[in-house]
């Protein structure tokens, strides 16, 4: 059951993001580099376990979060947000691009000063302290060289994905367990997003 609804949210998403953002299935076919018949199985329900990497090309192409395009109905969310609230809309945040070669170095900056220096992406959703780090290499088993993760910078809450610096292996890497900054790790924050290369 839990792959079937998974699967119909998918299916929702794919066809109101269509629809909203002006696009058709040929639009999405070309862009991302899709089939017809790929995505017109999504669309007609025929397929109940769809590939992560049709996934992320189809979240990469309406700029969505890889992560909830199966989960969250966005209609749903974006007729609530554009409703009228006592705050008014929200304004996206502006977040710093850094590179994986210059994150260690760039750590210790503000956030102000990284985003007059740095390109720039933006984050829809509350937010404060966030970075993009672009990746350069690989981090096994879970991103590629190109992908760029959205990071809550500091020290954040246990369960969460947090991204670590090895200060010895001078590589990145992605876990759940908690770890104080130290001599041979520094925690450089939670993963917040991840925005897939394709």
């Amino acid at each position: 059951m839990y792959k079937k609804e998974k699967s119909e949210t998918l299916k929702n998403n794919i066809r109101y993001l269509i629809k909203s953002r002006g696009e058709t299935q040929i639009s999405l076919c070309n862009s991302s580099g899709l089939t017809r018949t790929t995505i017109y199985n999504i669309l007609e329900g025929r397929v109940v376990n769809v590939q992560q990497s049709t996934i992320r090309k189809i979240s990469d192409f309406f700029g969505v979060s890889y992560k909830e395009i199966e989960s969250v109905d966005f209609e749903e969310r974006e007729i609530i947000e554009s409703s009228v609230s006592l705050e008014g809309n929200m304004n996206p945040a502006a977040v710093p691009i850094i590179r994986e070669s210059l994150l260690i170095q760039s750590l210790d900056k503000r956030i102000g000063e990284l985003a007059t220096i740095c390109p720039l992406t933006y984050y829809f959703g509350v937010a404060c302290n966030l970075i993009g780090v672009l990746l350069e290499n690989e981090i096994s088993g879970a991103n590629e060289s190109g992908d760029l993760l959205i990071v809550k910078k500091g020290l954040t809450n246990c369960n969460r994905d947090k991204l670590i610096y090895d200060k010895t292996t001078r590589k990145l890497f992605i876990s759940k367990e908690c770890f104080l900054n130290s001599e041979v790790i520094c925690v450089v924050g939670e993963v917040i997003e991840e925005r897939f290369n394709g």
